[in-house]
This record gives C-alpha cells, structure tokens and sequence, in this order.
C-alpha cells in the first residue's frame, strides 16, 4: 500500500460516536497487525501508511484515548527496533510489539462491548 490512511478524513465524513471511532481504530489498526504479521508490509510501510505523525496527532487530539495514544506510540517505534538492535533481537521485540499492539486493539473493541 502507498498510499496514506488519513483517519482525520475518514473519521470527519461520517455521524459515527468517539465510541464508534475507537472500535473503527482497533479494526483498523487489527487490519495493519495482520498485513504485518503476513509480510504484506514492512515496518517502515505501515509507519508511512498509518502510523504517520498527522495520524497521531488526530488521535490524541480527537479520540483523546490511552490505549489508542499508545497503539500510535508504540506502532511508530516499530521500525525503530530494526535500527537499532541486532537482527535477531529486532526480530524477537518485534513479535513481542506486535502481540502487545494486537491486545491493545482487542481492549479497545472488548471496552465497546461492555459499554453496549
């Protein structure tokens, strides 16, 4: 994917609730997860892609959520750890982020469903 996902654009065009916003953030960030896990896309791609500073900005400005704001900081580290550790290493802490970032999306969507 080269193009940027703009979540301010795709959050200002619709009536959805902060509660709605956030559950369409985890599915959305779920949607990245996996396209990483699979190899679909690098590290770098996803920070490009998704994780971009106008994404994170919007997110702690709009959504005004821990867990989201720390779905963002952790997901623009990310290719960081391909930098600055040995490759085995970086590859370990990667898998150890990853899975980090798939619980965070998961207490997102669980915190929906108790509030419905």
């Amino acid at each position: 994917m080269s193009e940027k996902i703009y979540l301010k654009k795709l959050f200002s065009e619709s009536s959805r609730t902060s509660e709605e916003n956030l559950e369409l953030f985890a599915l959305l960030n779920l949607d990245i997860l996996e396209s990483l896990n699979y190899g679909l896309m690098s590290a770098s791609d996803a920070l490009r892609t998704f994780f971009h500073a106008g994404n994170s900005l919007f997110v702690c400005q709009e959504l005004r959520d821990r867990t989201s704001d720390e779905i963002m900081s952790r997901g623009v580290q990310l290719p960081d750890l391909f930098e600055v550790l040995p490759t085995e290493e970086a590859q370990r802490e990667f898998q150890r982020e990853m899975a980090t970032l798939h619980s965070l999306c998961l207490r997102l969507l669980e915190q929906k469903m108790v509030a419905a």
